[in-house]
């Protein structure tokens, strides 16, 4: 009972460190090309975590999760450029408009198994970026949702602040991150995960197979259409980008790397991924050293990095992490106690 308070002690502490790091981050870093990549950062580990969800715990291969956060972010653009409603309105809407493609995907979705579902996702991805090229006269076609406003209390602008930002995604990141856990941990996530290794046998002590990946694939889609609608407001554009290969490797990279079924892995893995492929893309002395432009570097950097870790530690950076603390708690376990003279 000691060890279980101990740990509980050191949880607490840890959590208490990180806010207490978080909330000082603004006032220590002054780079607002660091707070930018921060904020970033954040809203990809948002959508990467979740993505976990379906990807790890489920074992469903939906490549249709971007979509998700894209829907967020062109909902919400949509409705504040072209019918002038709130963009604390539109947010919400975003997150609704993206549970109700995850479920219209999920239908043909859940029926299939393997590269099927893959395909299918990916389809339906590359389907809703055709839709929103087909009607420019709301999407704004190839070049985007332009002239997204920003996003404002009374008269306090975010833009013009660089704490707002920072402040609103890492508490929307934090809802998420206690949300996914939270569930992962209860009778639904570990059906989920009877699903994943043990189909048959959770099908026959009663577990339902159809509605237990539907509810997946809602429950990963709400926080990303969140996401992707603060996303919109806080780059003031909708851009089709956001459906692209190389975003799509990005986030998927954030989450092998992470350890896939850890969540707390893509989250961390995600601030750092999206700050090291961005300086990848921007630094000329990798270019000017292997003789390529700066682009096909951080594709390649995300790649070999994808199968380095497939190859070596498959389990991921926080599967490491978890290695490590099971081995330091059995160590101390194991070790003799002191005698009572000694003490």
């Amino acid at each position: 009972m000691t060890w279980i308070n101990e740990r509980l002690n050191i949880r607490y502490a840890i959590w208490a460190l990180g806010i207490v790091i978080f909330l000082a981050i603004p006032h220590v870093v002054d780079d607002k090309l660091l707070m930018h990549l921060a904020i970033l950062g954040m809203l990809y580990a948002i959508v990467a975590s979740n993505w976990d969800l379906t990807l790890g715990y489920a074992g469903v291969f939906n490549f249709a999760h971007l979509a998700f956060f894209g829907i967020g972010a062109y909902t919400s653009g949509i409705l504040a450029v072209k019918l002038d409603i709130s963009p604390w309105l539109g947010i919400p809407c975003g997150a609704l408009s993206a549970a109700l493609a995850s479920v219209i995907v999920s239908i043909p979705a859940i029926r299939l198994r393997g590269i099927y579902v893959a395909l299918l996702t990916f389809a339906c991805s590359q389907l809703v970026l055709l839709l929103l090229l087909s009607q420019p006269l709301i999407t704004g076609g190839q070049q985007g949702l332009t002239g997204v406003p920003q996003l404002q209390i009374g008269d306090f602008r975010f833009r013009e602040s660089r704490f707002a930002h920072f402040y609103l995604v890492g508490l929307l990141l934090l809802c998420s991150t206690i949300f996914l856990r939270r569930l992962v941990t209860s009778d639904f996530g570990l059906s989920l995960i009877a699903l994943r290794d043990f189909e048959e046998y959770a099908v026959a002590r009663g577990i339902p197979l159809a509605r237990q990946r539907l509810l997946a694939f809602l429950l990963s889609s709400i926080f990303p259409g969140l996401a992707g609608g603060v996303y919109a407001h806080f780059l003031i554009v909708a851009s089709p980008d956001i459906f692209g290969f190389s975003l799509t490797t990005l986030l998927l990279s954030m989450v092998l790397v992470g350890g896939v079924a850890t969540i707390y892995g893509p989250v961390i893995v995600g601030v750092v991924m999206t700050y090291v492929s961005e300086l990848m893309a921007s630094s000329a002395w990798m270019s000017d050293v292997f003789g390529i432009s700066r682009g096909p570097v951080r594709f390649m950097f995300v790649a070999v990095l994808i199968v380095l870790t497939m190859r070596f530690f498959p389990q991921g950076v926080w599967g490491l992490v978890k290695q490590f603390s099971a081995r330091v708690r059995s160590s101390q376990k194991d070790a003799p106690e002191e005698p009572a003279q000694m003490r």
